[in-house]
């Protein structure tokens, strides 16, 4: 007795949901720009790696005879796949069948996905495009109820963030429970010209008597990039795809492991000779700290994230004689490098990024305090700040700071992680203290000035005084700053630096959940 005629139901069945939503969505999927679910898959993963789980799920019609008659697939696949070697779990929405709204999804399908990822501590590819689980007005008539809303798995999604990398891609309309999972990642990106973001779209928006507006309005990515919701943008979903996979190369596939070493590409003690004049001698004046990072890490391994918003302090990930590492620098071209509320934001992220992950941080400075005034005032400035030092301070992993040039003020302390010994060296050109010498002159010699017969020569008398105090190198005789260095050895102090950072590393899980 033969199994054949099962075997062949089984492959019609396969490819039936291979179909998709059928020739006529799949064609209107390519009129926008997008590729379908399957064109991703096999675009991201390593050829031939995917492996589907519950490709026959879905609903079937049938006819008296119980012989299936149509079917229509689950808008929702996944798999085991491998990245650059590395398996992964990988899912995404079909919105080729009904949009990829829950009406056409199988809810077990989601939460199995994510629940492997965390059982098996392996980090998870999420490509979204529509709601991504999320309820429709169809669904209480199906169900003859409605529900009080319980997000029932969402504790696996969140348990994930302490255990393996997630990704997630905006890669078409994303709303409602779709963008949260986009949200609840460690990374994310969404595509300009082909995807959106939002909580909820026009339709609803404007029955809410919010407005008339468009999907663009809502959720463009343009918004989405520079206010933090989604950490960077793409023209396409190839660029999306590589981006995705680059991330992943500098994490660990889950906390129990070390962050993976490449053959270094760059000489470790290589010197970079435009950086010992890099730095004007006018404070006044700026330059690019991106020249500096360049300089510094292995050539080409810099990956910047969240470079639309937050733009006052650069944030990414790097490599140090093929170690990766977290690294930040102020950017003395917006607000000259001044701490915002939201460049704090994208400071603790990154922080908490690599206490999660194991990776060393660096942190190249040249910090003139929080930023002041009315409008960093009513953002909450000190309450964002404060959340970045003490992520800073409870951070696990070895720290070390370069000082450029400026470190004033709490945000200033940043060169320094409190409770911990660690690696701290300054260039010729730092300039530090509670707050800059040319803002605080005149309020602490407020009545001296004034008794002056001449106000304007005794200010500048005070200022040429002090200005022969502030040297560095007064510092470094009372142990102040532990070493001044010549610019151009800036690499192969990091890089000495790393090596040992790599001994002192452990897979113990942090102390706190990761938050997204």
């Amino acid at each position: 007795m033969s199994w054949e005629e099962e075997i062949n139901e089984l492959k019609r069945r396969e490819q039936l949901a291979h179909a998709m939503g059928g020739p006529d969505k799949v064609a209107r999927q390519h009129e926008f720009n997008k590729l379908t679910i399957r064109e991703r898959i096999d675009a991201v993963a390593d050829g031939g790696s995917f492996h589907e789980i519950g490709a026959l799920a879905g609903v079937g019609s049938y006819d008296d005879d119980g012989n299936l008659t149509a079917f229509t697939p689950s808008n929702f696949v996944f798999g085991t796949a491998d990245i650059d070697g590395r398996p992964v779990i990988l899912s995404g929405d079909d919105f080729t069948v009904r949009g990829g709204s829950a009406d056409a999804s199988i809810p077990g399908k989601r939460a199995q996905a994510e629940g492997l990822a965390l059982e098996l501590r392996l980090p998870h590819l999420r490509l979204v495009d529509g709601m991504g689980g999320g309820g429709s007005v169809k669904t209480i008539e199906m169900a003859g109820r409605t529900y009080i809303p319980e997000l029932k798995g969402w504790e696996t999604v969140v348990q994930h963030l302490g255990v393996a990398p997630s990704v997630s891609l905006a890669l078409g309309s994303v709303a409602g429970i779709g963008a949260a999972r986009v949200a609840t990642s460690h990374y994310s990106l969404i595509v300009k010209s082909s995807a959106q973001m939002m909580i909820a779209g026009p339709a609803l928006v404007d029955w809410a008597s919010l407005g008339d507006v468009s999907k663009e309005e809502l959720g463009a990515s343009k918004i989405h990039t520079r206010n933090g919701a989604i950490d960077d943008e793409v023209s396409t979903e190839a660029e999306a795809f590589e981006r995705a996979k680059r991330f992943l190369s500098y994490l660990p596939s889950s906390t129990d492991e070390l962050p993976p070493v490449v053959e270094p590409n760059d000489d470790p003690a290589r010197r970079e000779d435009a950086l010992i004049d890099l730095v004007p001698k006018d404070p006044r004046k700026i330059y690019k700290m991106r020249t500096v990072i360049d300089a510094v890490v292995d050539k080409g391994s810099f990956f910047e994230i969240g470079c639309k918003w937050g733009k006052s302090i650069t944030t990414g990930l790097a490599r140090l004689d093929g170690v990766p590492v977290a690294l930040f620098a102020e950017n003395p071209m917006v607000y000259g490098g001044a701490w915002t509320a939201d460049a704090c934001k994208k400071l603790i992220r990154l922080i908490d990024l690599a206490s999660t992950f194991h990776l060393p941080l660096v942190h190249l400075e040249d910090c003139p305090g929080f930023l002041i005034g009315k409008s960093s005032e009513e953002t909450a400035t000190i309450r964002f700040g404060s959340q970045a030092r003490a992520a800073l301070g409870q951070s696990p992993v070895p720290f070390c700071s370069v000082v450029v040039r400026k470190a004033f003020g709490v945000a200033g302390a940043a060169n320094h992680k409190p409770g911990s010994h660690h690696i701290r060296v300054a260039w010729p050109s730092g300039d530090w203290g509670s707050l800059p010498i040319e803002g605080g002159i005149e309020v602490a010699y407020k009545a001296e000035i004034a008794e002056a017969e001449n106000p304007d020569e005794h200010l500048q008398k005070i200022k040429e005084r002090l200005n022969r105090v502030r040297s560095p190198f007064r510092s470094a005789e009372y142990f102040e700053i532990e070493e001044i260095i010549d610019p151009r050895d800036t690499r192969a102090v990091l890089t000495r630096w790393v090596k040992l950072a790599r001994r002192a590393l452990n897979t113990q899980p942090p102390t706190f959940w990761y938050r997204p």
